[in-house]
């Protein structure tokens, strides 16, 4: 994408964080209820095709640039970042796995025409928010053997009640291990969708992401993308969910950071020739902040720098393309290591500069009512460390330092 569309594109979500999403970010957050504003002004601005190839008639923009887009959105509301976040990551997975797939080729053409909304659903009861395993399958129609039936049990579902379509873990069919997984485009039309518990959070609220039972009656196959959702993971979902998360998170802290400058701005101009004790304390925080911006920027950067994966919608003659067949660079386990420490560091860094900005404003932050308040990026900032346990990933990466040598990657 020309570097001056994508900057019209991020103008465009800079004034959609501050008209819309900021000015109903309150009730949002008050209700649980989902961004509709936020998701309106989105299609509007066509920012749901921004991970389309641009062959298909998306933005085509890079994962730093997509990371631009949610950092910016999250400053006005985390939640409708959050929707954003998730669905360009679905949108990843299909653009970069669906090579040699007409069904998909079409879909994303179809998805940048109408501004399609994607949601996810990797959770399942039974598997212990283990993403990498399901119980549910890919069954064969009775009547259709190019058809195929699936019902799941999801413990979490990403708005899904609200989403066009879902990317849906499953077992490539019955007799299937766990871990061999497919990822299959169910639309709305497809299934039936009940919901089961509530979605009463302490934070991200608006991303309406209760349990659901899922039921698909017969679909066609070439919904099921062709390839297994083990590559998927390790090329894409997971670098797109800690990159787009870490951004979105760094939004919520610079939008806790913004308050606390205005904070110290107002009590500079209240004794004119006198530096505010909270000065110092806003300088610190600014080091913090911009640490935590340049580690998912840099990291994002390192990842567009790669080739694309074989299975990637590319254009015809692409020289980008890794060759099929050989190992990815992102199957190395110097990359695991890295997401997983941008992950576990934006997800730990992001509650501490929001804390850091509450004791500078101080009780003007901890009251709900006032132009400084930082309850909700509190709340918000803390399920950052719970979206994929950091316990389980710090685990994962003590196991890989057992047999991870420098000089080897």
């Amino acid at each position: 994408m020309p570097s001056s569309d994508f900057a019209r594109l991020l103008q465009d979500v800079r004034r959609i964080a501050r008209e819309v999403a900021a000015q109903a970010a309150a009730a949002v957050d008050r209700e649980a209820r989902f961004p509709h504003e936020s998701l309106a002004a989105l299609r509007q601005a066509r920012v749901l095709s921004a991970a389309v190839p641009v062959g298909l008639g998306g933005a085509g923009l890079t994962l730093v640039e997509q990371g631009q887009l949610c950092h910016a959105l999250s400053q006005g509301c985390a939640s409708s970042g959050m929707v954003l976040a998730m669905h360009l990551i679905q949108v990843g997975c299909i653009a970069r796995h669906a090579a040699g797939s007409p069904f998909f080729e079409s879909y994303l053409r179809e998805l940048a025409a109408e501004q399609y909304l994607l949601a996810s659903m990797t959770s399942e009861v039974g598997t212990f928010g283990e993403t990498r395993t399901s119980v549910c399958a890919v069954s064969p129609a009775a009547d259709d053997a190019q058809r195929f039936t699936l019902a799941k049990d999801a413990t979490t579902g990403s708005y899904c009640a609200h989403a066009d379509a879902i990317l849906v873990t499953a077992r490539r069919a019955p007799d299937a291990a766990p871990n061999d997984q497919v990822l299959v485009l169910v639309r709305r039309d497809d299934c039936t969708l009940a919901q089961v518990g509530s979605w009463d959070t302490l934070g991200m609220r608006g991303t309406c992401s209760p349990g659901f039972r899922l039921e698909v009656g017969a679909a066609a196959r070439t919904q099921v993308l062709p390839v297994g959702f083990a590559d998927i993971s390790a090329l894409t979902m997971v670098p797109y969910s800690h990159v787009l998360w870490a951004a979105l998170w760094a939004g919520i802290a610079a939008d806790a950071h913004a308050k606390a400058a205005a904070f110290v701005r107002g009590q500079a101009r209240k004794s004119p020739g006198q530096t505010p004790p909270t000065a110092l304390r806003l300088a610190e925080l600014t080091v913090a902040l911009q640490g935590l911006r340049h580690h998912w920027l840099s990291v994002g950067a390192e990842f567009d720098a790669l080739p694309l994966p074989a299975t990637a919608l590319a254009p015809a003659g692409t020289d980008v393309v890794a060759a099929a067949g050989e190992p990815h660079a992102l199957s190395r386990i110097v990359w695991s290591l890295k997401f997983n420490s941008l992950k576990t560091a934006a997800s730990e860094r992001t509650p501490e500069i929001v804390h850091g900005a509450l004791q500078i404003v101080g009780i003007l932050g901890y009251k709900n009512d006032t132009p400084f308040s930082l309850g909700r990026h509190y709340r918000d900032a803390l399920s950052g460390a719970l979206m994929i346990s950091n316990d389980r990933i710090a685990a994962q990466s003590a196991n890989m330092l057992l047999v991870f040598k420098d000089d080897q990657e």
